[in-house]
């Protein structure tokens, strides 16, 4: 391949011939003769140039990353001919990857190798794989350049931020007192068993342990704390609806951070949680994982999971936890509360799952639509954006009211707050013993 010099000294050369001939200097087979000793120049130049397809590629660095973090990629390059490469290397990768287009300009001696970093920084969540490596060799006399693409696979996985983290200090002391509160309360719904002590005046005469008494010779009394090892199972909807952009992010993506910060406090609690995520089929499940791998696991589960353009089959997930989940457990589902979705799909099936458990319903609300419904009546048009907001809002409270007919609590927040308040509803039922 011809390099810009080529075309510029055949220009001239064109240019110099034409001249020269117009005046009378040069006969005309001059410009052919110059032609093919350009030509021929260039051929051995292209000759001399190390061959790009014999280069030696690899790639090393991070495979995660939070999403709107940044992190590198090292690309080596080892060059195996006798030939110095004076190369010029292009590392190319999806554009959501947030890779520098810069291309690297470098001499690399025989059997040399060298380390090219890729600063990444990614604008999307999920896997972003790398595209190609494009070398191209120039010659010595920079007549000709040889080009060869390389296929060096490499997937970069973007976590969620998992911003409502900054809550979880919060919870966590919330937890401690829900718990302590319980000890202190005695027994009561949802409790069980903690520990022995002795009876200070002013405790509830009715938790004396007697027979503990009688072994000890002083009066016992049992202290209760929230059950642990309950099952909390988080259901992400990852249909149509899950796409719908809420501020800056789609809806799915504020149910990831409100399933893990749930996820976070309910592991703490002594919790058991599992996650499915499902459409018209399952997409990721998490389930028997216990302890400090917890997070970890749910965050790489629903890294890449994106919404799918199809209707949540409700009958399909219904029959997945129930499947999974024998025991009575909390489930909670990060869905949207739209009257076609969920009055078509989850109603009819939501009886059987609220029979065998205790379901929350977890929606993120739209501030456009509160937005759209308080339009100012200042032009005639402005009567149909608020009569849209108006009427989207009214079918947003039926459905709720629907769902909660049906024995289920429905949650409503703005993406702002919606992982808090969704970790607030399961401290307030742990807190009341109705877990």
């Amino acid at each position: 391949m011809p390099t810009a010099r080529t075309a510029a000294l055949a220009a001239a050369g064109t240019v110099g011939v034409i001249g020269g001939s117009i005046l009378g200097f040069y006969p005309s087979a001059v410009f052919a003769v110059l032609l093919v000793l350009l030509a021929l120049l260039v051929l051995v130049d292209r000759a001399r140039a190390a061959d790009p397809r014999r280069f030696a590629l690899s790639r090393s660095g991070a495979t995660t990353v939070r999403l709107g973090e940044s992190t590198q990629v090292v690309l080596t390059v080892r060059n195996p001919t006798r030939t110095a490469g004076e190369l010029l290397v292009r590392d190319a990768w999806v554009p959501s990857a947030g890779a520098s287009d810069e291309p690297y300009q470098l001499r690399l001696p025989a059997g040399a190798t060298v380390q090219l970093p890729t600063a990444l920084t990614p604008t999307r969540r999920g896997d972003r794989p790398a595209a190609r490596v494009t070398v191209r060799s120039r010659g010595p006399l920079g007549l000709a350049v040889r080009q060869a693409d390389h296929e060096v696979p490499w997937t970069l996985r973007v976590l969620p931020r998992f911003a409502s983290r900054r809550h979880l200090p919060e919870k966590l002391s919330r937890l401690r007192t829900v718990e302590g509160a319980t000890a202190i309360r005695g027994r009561g719904q949802g409790s069980e068993f903690d520990v022995l002590r002795e009876y200070v005046p002013g405790d509830d005469v009715r938790s004396i342990d007697w027979r503990a008494t009688a072994r000890r010779g002083d009066v016992m009394l049992r202290t209760w704390r929230p059950e642990r090892s309950r099952r909390v199972v988080c259901v992400l909807d990852t249909g149509r609806t899950s796409a719908v952009r809420v501020g800056d992010e789609p809806r799915l993506d504020a149910a990831m951070e409100a399933a893990l910060l749930l996820a976070a406090v309910a592991r703490e609690a002594g919790d058991q949680v599992d996650l499915i995520a499902a459409d018209h089929r399952v997409r990721a499940v998490v389930t028997a994982v216990q302890g400090r791998s917890l997070l970890p696991r749910l965050v790489d589960a629903v890294a890449p999971l994106q919404p799918a353009m199809v209707e949540t089959d409700f009958e399909l997930i219904t029959s997945e936890v129930l499947r999974r989940e024998r025991k009575r457990c909390l489930v909670v589902v990060f869905t949207a509360l739209e009257p076609g979705a969920l009055g078509e799909g989850l109603l009819p099936v939501l009886p059987k799952l609220a029979a065998r458990h205790r379901v929350l319903i977890a929606a993120v609300h739209d501030h456009a639509l509160t937005d759209l419904a308080a339009t100012p009546l200042d032009h005639p048009g402005d009567v149909y954006a608020a009569a849209a907001g108006t009427r989207a809002l009214a079918d947003r409270e039926r459905i709720a009211g629907a769902l909660s007919r049906n024995g289920v609590t429905v949650l409503d927040f703005p993406a702002d707050v919606f992982a808090s308040r969704v970790t607030d509803a399961y401290l307030d039922l742990k807190a009341s013993g109705k877990l």
